[in-house]
């Protein structure tokens, strides 16, 4: 058990899910308003793993499961990329077997088990008096759960796919369509000196905001997305002609790893080895069109193949610093969490709506989901963004909750 000295509370923090920069932003801005305002600020490991594997015995180790946070420690860290709390992407409530904590396999060992109530008993081992988890929809989802198990949550918004319900911004995402743009401008000389299409996929499972907004940006002449299936004959001769009114001769399409064709019947995974939320690894949509974009170009060039570049930028546009509003959101993030715990609330989601920052309704991240509106933002026959006016738009126009 924590010792403590004469304090507020306990706050505990947690990051689950994928990195993004401005998580450490983000712990940094709890962590020193919390200790000024004298509660004590625990860091727990791995996002939800390093509360379930806590060991309840003053005798046990735990350091590798949650740490004592102080000024020193956030202050070196707060200007970093990642997150220094480490995450992963356990679900306690649907664990297999096999990662059971070892002290736990006698009392869980059915091929899926929930830890839940391990998860409530650790919290309180703890003392831990109200909850921060930072992430995604899978995160939240499982902090919703907590909540409606008694423990006083309020949560932040973390992904670089921006697609959490209830909020316009979330942590990550300004870096990732900034790093998005700066590649595709970087890859852009080698496509136009051998004159060839370039194939650029990035991140977003089921939302393709991650390649709306660069393509908005002019980084890129199409994108496809995961809200809508696109024909790779239409995308071809949509290339091709750009390619051939450009004087350096080349055309850039950004591809949402979530992404589908007319002629697939799903989403085309790495593997199908699934995590504990029940998502298979993505990726390699880009591979499939790119040899379909090579063979099809022939019959929209004068009867000559175009050859295709292909990059998957994956981890580059996640790794490294937060830039300028993936430091500023985070830092403002963290104090909103904070107002609300010094009035007693709980069960609330921090968030940037129309502009301005407030709070939602936990329960906003299980009940509806946050996807592009392809009737109103993106134009299925040019295949790329659309929009009519930019006036009284969000900042990152099409990033709304709806």
């Amino acid at each position: 058990m924590v010792s403590a000295k004469k304090i507020k509370g306990t706050i505990a923090i947690l990051t689950g899910g994928g990195d993004v920069p401005g998580l450490n932003p983000a712990i940094r801005a709890i962590t020193i308003r919390a200790l000024r305002e004298g509660y004590q600020v625990l860091g727990l490991r791995r996002g939800w793993a390093g509360l379930m594997e806590l060991v309840r015995d003053k005798h046990a180790s735990n350091n590798d499961k949650f740490m004592i946070l102080t000024e020193d420690i956030v202050n070196k860290a707060g200007r970093t990329g990642g997150t220094f709390l480490h995450t992963s992407r356990t679900r306690p409530s649907h664990v297999p077997k096999n990662i059971v904590p070892s002290h736990l396999k006698d009392k869980y060992n059915k091929e899926i088990n929930d830890l839940t109530p391990e998860i409530i008993k650790n919290l309180d081992y703890l003392g831990v008096d109200y909850l921060i988890p930072i992430g995604g929809d899978d995160t939240l989802s499982y902090g919703v759960r907590m909540y409606q198990e008694g423990v006083k949550v309020i949560a932040i918004p973390k992904t670089m796919d921006n697609d959490v319900p209830g909020t316009d911004y979330c942590i990550g995402f300004s870096t990732c369509v900034t790093r998005t743009i700066h590649l595709c401008n970087t890859l852009r000389t080698s496509a136009g000196s051998h004159e060839r299409i370039l194939v650029i996929e990035v991140f977003g499972r089921y939302a393709g905001f991650t390649a709306m907004l660069p393509t908005m940006a002019g980084a890129a002449n199409r994108c496809v997305i995961p809200e809508y299936k696109f024909k790779v004959e239409k995308l071809t001769k949509l290339l091709v002609e750009d390619r051939n009114r450009n004087p350096s001769k080349y055309s850039i399409v950004l591809v949402s790893e979530g992404a589908m064709m007319e002629e697939h019947d799903d989403m085309i995974f790495e593997s199908k080895e699934k995590d504990m939320f029940g998502h298979a690894k993505l990726g390699g949509i880009g591979d499939v069109m790119s040899t379909s974009i090579k063979d099809l170009s022939i019959n929209y060039n004068k009867g000559q193949r175009i050859n295709v570049i292909n990059q998957r930028l994956g981890y580059l546009v996640r790794g490294g610093d937060p830039d300028a509003i993936d430091s500023i959101v985070p830092m403002a993030y963290g104090n909103l969490a904070l107002d609300l715990i010094l009035k007693g609330i709980h069960g609330r989601l921090v968030v940037l709506r129309n502009g301005r920052y407030d709070n939602a309704p936990l329960d906003v991240v299980t009940s509806s989901k946050k996807l592009v509106d392809v009737r109103k933002h993106y134009n299925t026959d040019r295949l790329r963004p659309h929009y009519k006016s930019f006036e009284f738009q969000p900042l990152f126009i099409m990033t709304g909750s709806g």
